[in-house]
């Protein structure tokens, strides 16, 4: 077969031989300008019209920028980078994290490395979780803000079963919806900010902003005199929420690299999880206080923002971040302080800029509006902007929110005492919190899609059976256990599966030129779709009986099931850059190996037990 090249300064140009392509090459373009890093080899003139734009990646091929750069022009490459952006001390250090990114599955063989940089190295694939402690004090104190909105659902959770009566609205389920959802709703508004304040305030300081509405709202809430004045505190607290939840995910994604990514943004969830139990615990520790318990119970969710906002100036600057903003000598520094070695800083350093300097010719100079309709019109950017999409969805119809904000009510419907529905509550908040720990594991060994797949229609029977239950006579004495349990059991397995999965599906998505805006629109769909659900869920208990509930959101966890084998590709251990070409497959490409290919192996594999089935893969890997 003839090899082609084609170069994306001129994509309608295709050459026969390296040779063709660097004689005429070499001679239309000064040997002075940096060659573009992702000009690339393929094996039939069809590929050359999918390469010339990474937008639609119509063969599924991923394909490392630096693949086929022999290693003269590489370090010149490098050299010229270095002399650029201010790195004349760090010359041989770039060289060869340039030469270990082109070869990063080789590096055992090249000269170059000494036996320490191969050493650290090996240990990225043998011990991948030895890494800074900077690296992990930035992901756990940043997600730590994110414990303000599980503790904040469970404290509106608690207070349900007493503020309504105070405010002499307890048969107005419609109200009581609202004001349960006042901070998704205010978040539909923040969540557009999150493009423009990250980036004026960078990653850093627009969390350190966010973290001020999850504190002086969130106390304000325990002196409100009347319904309406707590529904403008829980609105402020949307202001921040809508904006804190999109751009915390992004931060630790930007900061952790591929092979654990998934496991480190999965700490958002379980800050998440921690501050559902521990507003569970708050709820049972103001109980007794009687009618004002409902102000404790809610303004004590402001504690976990406090560290947040005095600690977060030691954390490093996504050093991605500062690369948009052509900061280089800073983002060198940071990526230090997240890496085990300089050579490492610099291999992912120059590694990402190859692929901004594609995002950069393709989407540079463009105005916010212009970006978002981008997010709708260029093909790689809408299937990212559609998967992550049907994520937070998806999440929004498992049913977990309504958990959150109502599993008092749910089980005061089920025959508990005020007392004991807290004390259900508490082990539900508990399980959630337990069962979010192995996601850390298995979302970067399993996969993020393999996980969805495997928990929604386990979900969506828990919740049937759940429902069912509620059919069981009042006296007996099976009804209410085997409610919780049902409950306890969906709650397990949301835990692994799509309860850490939005927050870093669309944290990844998005390539750098269009992240905070993508990150912004999902949560703005996930503030719509939560809370629609939210409004309705009191009116929707009431008119169709638990029962009835419970059922309608059985079938809407079946419902994510079938989308998202159709629709949503694989994330799993791609750099954020490698990206770029898994969201340029077309749906229509997706869904056909889905049926054709992953469906016909998956039923001769498991179902008729053939261990030589063997699967073609989707993606093929190509210089990596």
């Amino acid at each position: 077969m003839v090899e082609y090249i084609f170069d994306l300064w001129d994509p309608g140009l295709i050459f026969k031989s390296e040779e063709a392509y660097k004689n005429i090459i070499m001679s239309k373009h000064s040997l002075d300008e940096d060659l573009k890093p992702n000009s690339v080899f393929v094996e039939d003139a069809e590929a050359q019209a999918d390469l010339g734009s990474y937008s639609r990646n119509v063969n599924a091929r991923i394909y490392n920028p630096l693949a086929g750069i022999a290693k003269v022009d590489l370090y010149d490459r490098a050299l010229r980078f270095c002399q650029e952006f201010g790195f004349e001390d760090h010359v041989e250090t770039f060289q060869k994290g340039a030469l270990v990114a082109q070869n990063q599955k080789e590096f055992e063989s090249l000269d170059e490395l000494t036996e320490e940089d191969k050493y650290h190295l090996r240990r990225e694939y043998t011990h991948k979780w030895h890494l800074p402690k900077d690296l992990y004090y930035s992901i756990a104190l940043c997600s730590l803000g994110s414990a303000v909105q599980g503790w904040d659902n469970t404290g509106a959770n608690g207070a349900n079963l007493s503020f309504p009566q105070e405010f002499g609205i307890a048969d107005n389920t419609w109200l009581i919806g609202v004001i349960n959802s006042g901070p998704t709703l205010f978040g539909l508004l923040s969540a557009w900010a999150a493009d423009p304040l990250n980036n004026w305030l960078g990653r850093r300081g627009t969390i350190f902003l966010t973290g001020l509405f999850c504190v002086f709202p969130v106390l304000a809430q325990a002196f409100t005199q009347n319904w309406w004045g707590l529904l403008l505190c829980r609105l402020f607290m949307g202001l921040g929420m809508g904006v804190k939840v999109s751009t915390i995910p992004v931060f630790s994604a930007e900061i952790s690299p591929a092979s654990i990514r998934g496991g480190l943004v999965t700490s958002f969830q379980l800050w998440v999880a921690f501050g559902i139990f521990i507003g569970f615990c708050s709820n049972l520790i103001f109980y007794r206080i009687g009618t004002l318990a409902w102000r404790f119970q809610l303004a004590a969710a402001f504690a976990p923002a406090v560290p947040v906002l005095i600690f977060v100036w030691f954390c490093p600057e996504s050093p991605r971040w500062l690369m948009k903003k052509r900061r280089y000598k800073e983002a060198f520094k940071a990526f230090c302080r997240l890496r085990n070695t300089e050579l490492i800083a610099a291999r992912d350093l120059y590694y990402a800029h190859c692929q901004v300097i594609t995002e950069r010719d393709a989407f540079s100079g463009k105005s916010l509006l212009h970006r978002v309709w981008e997010l709708f019109t260029v093909p790689r950017l809408r299937r990212a902007m559609i998967s992550s999409a049907i994520i937070v969805i998806s999440q929004q119809f498992s049913g977990i929110n309504i958990m959150s904000f109502y599993s008092s009510t749910i089980f005061e419907q089920a025959g508990y005492s005020p007392r004991d529905c807290l004390l259900a509550s508490l082990g539900f908040g508990l399980i959630m919190f337990f069962f979010a720990l192995p996601a850390v594991w298995t979302m970067d060994t399993f996969g993020r899609r393999n996980l969805l797949l495997f928990t929604f229609p386990n979900m969506a029977w828990c919740l049937l059976a759940a429902g069912c239950c509620f059919l069981i006579p009042t006296e007996s004495g099976a009804r209410v256990p085997l409610i919780a349990f049902f409950i306890y059991l969906f709650t397990a397995l949301y835990g692994p599966g799509i309860g850490p999965i939005p927050s870093i599906y669309f944290s990844e998505a998005f390539p750098l030129s269009h992240r905070e805006l993508g990150a912004a629109f999902t949560i703005c769909i996930n503030n719509s779709v939560g809370s629609a659900l939210s409004l309705t869920f009191p009116s929707l208990l009431k008119k169709t009986t638990p029962t009835g509930a419970f059922g309608f959101y059985a079938g809407l966890n079946i419902l994510a099931f079938a989308v998202i084998f159709f629709v949503v590709p694989e994330t799993m251990q791609r750099t954020l850059e490698e990206l770029d070409y898994t969201f340029g497959v077309p749906i229509s490409k997706h869904a056909r190996y889905q049926v054709g290919t992953w469906l016909p192996w998956f039923v001769r594999r498991y179902i008729f037990l053939q261990r030589s089935a063997k699967l073609e893969p989707l993606y093929k890997l190509e210089g990596l």
